[in-house]
């Protein structure tokens, strides 16, 4: 290790709403700020392998968070699916391989919950994996991040390291994109309502009736959870996962309707029209719950209530637009 006191931490993705939510963990465990490593895009193209893999033999770091992806929302995935495929499955393979080449013994993989089949039982638990057929939307994607998962276990099986993975709900929080057209449900929203209230619009229109049941995490409670994740011993690691059943679902335990979580928004950002749904519109599958059960058997529980979470976020969405102007 570098350091008789702290590892040299690299954070995959820091610019990202997950990985820039980690670097705030590190940072609040007395992680020193020259200990964490980062490199942007422009920096490092996690694509191309010889790019890796001089950066882990210049840099050396001894634990690594693998937060970057590419990542977008249906329309998205649904018009770029080779990229969405092929770019994650290089920039996974790239750091996961070199950081086996260059010694890191400890690495935390982060996933997605649309690992699970389309139909898997709710709420989702970690032994739904491969048990059905996925959500056709974002199926290369989701087989990506499959595959990230089989990496860091097939690692470990065969060297003996201790590469971890943790697959998240939704998340929402500071760093996230408020785009009217690509974000996704609770930025949307936001953004949607913070609008109808400076325009002074009598009505705001939901897609869907508004009885779909979904399940949000604060990012910094996924960020604690990881760093929670990381820091776990050997033994308390194993005595809740198997070697070829090893990630660890990360959510907050409940879910709301949309209708639910649209008035919750609505009041949040102080408007007060009407909130109208249009039924003429697809609502998704009815529920996507996970189940935490293994991660809340390991001692950890998410600390954000949803309202307290959707006022920081409203207050990131404010402060984004002004930096803008």
């Amino acid at each position: 290790m570098s350091s008789l006191e702290q590892p040299r931490i690299y954070v995959a993705g820091h610019r990202g709403m997950v990985g820039s939510a980690i670097v705030r963990a590190l940072l609040a465990r007395g992680v020193a700020a020259d200990q964490i490593i980062t490199r942007t895009h422009a920096e490092l193209d996690l694509t191309q392998q010889s790019a890796v893999q001089a950066f882990f033999a210049s840099e050396k770091p001894d634990q690594v968070y693998l937060a970057a992806a590419k990542v977008g929302g249906i329309l998205a995935n649904n018009s770029y699916p080779a990229d969405f495929i092929y770019d994650n499955l290089l920039l996974q393979a790239n750091i996961i391989h070199a950081a086996h080449e260059y010694g890191v013994q400890k690495l935390l993989f982060l996933g997605s919950s649309c690992i699970y089949p389309r139909m898997a039982p709710q709420p989702m638990a970690e032994d739904a994996l491969l048990t059905g057929t996925l959500e056709l939307t974002n199926e290369p994607y989701a087989i990506a991040k499959i595959a990230g998962i089989k990496l860091c276990e097939s690692y470990n099986r065969q060297y003996g390291r201790d590469y971890r993975s943790v697959m998240p709900t939704n998340l929402y929080g500071p760093g996230d994109n408020y785009h009217p057209e690509n974000s996704h449900v609770i930025p949307a929203l936001l953004r949607r309502f913070h609008e109808a209230k400076v325009d002074g619009a009598s009505e705001v229109m939901i897609w869907g009736t508004g009885k779909p049941r979904r399940e949000f995490l604060y990012v910094d409670d996924m960020a604690a959870a990881s760093v929670f994740v990381m820091c776990l011993s050997d033994a308390e690691y194993r005595a809740q996962v198997k070697p070829q059943l090893s990630h660890i679902n990360v959510g907050y335990g409940s879910d709301v309707t949309i209708a639910e979580l649209a008035q919750t928004v609505a009041r949040i950002v102080g408007y007060t029209g009407h909130i109208g749904f249009d039924v003429e519109k697809p609502d998704g599958a009815p529920r996507k719950l996970m189940d935490s059960g293994r991660l809340q058997a390991m001692g950890w529980r998410a600390t954000v209530t949803l309202e307290d979470g959707l006022r920081r976020a409203y207050q990131d969405m404010q402060t984004q637009e002004m930096r803008s102007v």
